[in-house]
């Protein structure tokens, strides 16, 4: 498989898997917003977790980043609800 399409698949099941954890704090959703709010949230915990130089040190990068991907998430359904209700 060519190393784009792998790297699209990835960020696709982690912003599912993010959005969907995601959604268990912060609300429920459509299949669609749990993309949309997990890749989002991807970038927010990626950069965050850049930022601040933050290293779960848990052994395996996948999970690292589904984690980063979902507390990015909830923060990011958090402002979007603050921004709809507010």
């Amino acid at each position: 498989m060519n190393p784009l399409a792998r790297s699209v698949i990835s960020w696709v099941v982690i912003g599912l898997l993010a959005g969907f954890l995601g959604s268990l704090l912060a609300g429920p959703g459509t299949l669609v917003g749990y993309l949309i709010a997990g890749l989002i949230g991807a970038v927010v915990g990626g950069f965050v977790a850049f930022q601040f130089n933050i290293d779960l040190k848990l052994g395996n990068r996948f999970l690292a980043q589904v984690i980063l991907s979902a507390i990015g998430a909830i923060v990011v359904m958090i402002v979007a609800e603050v921004a709809v209700l507010g």
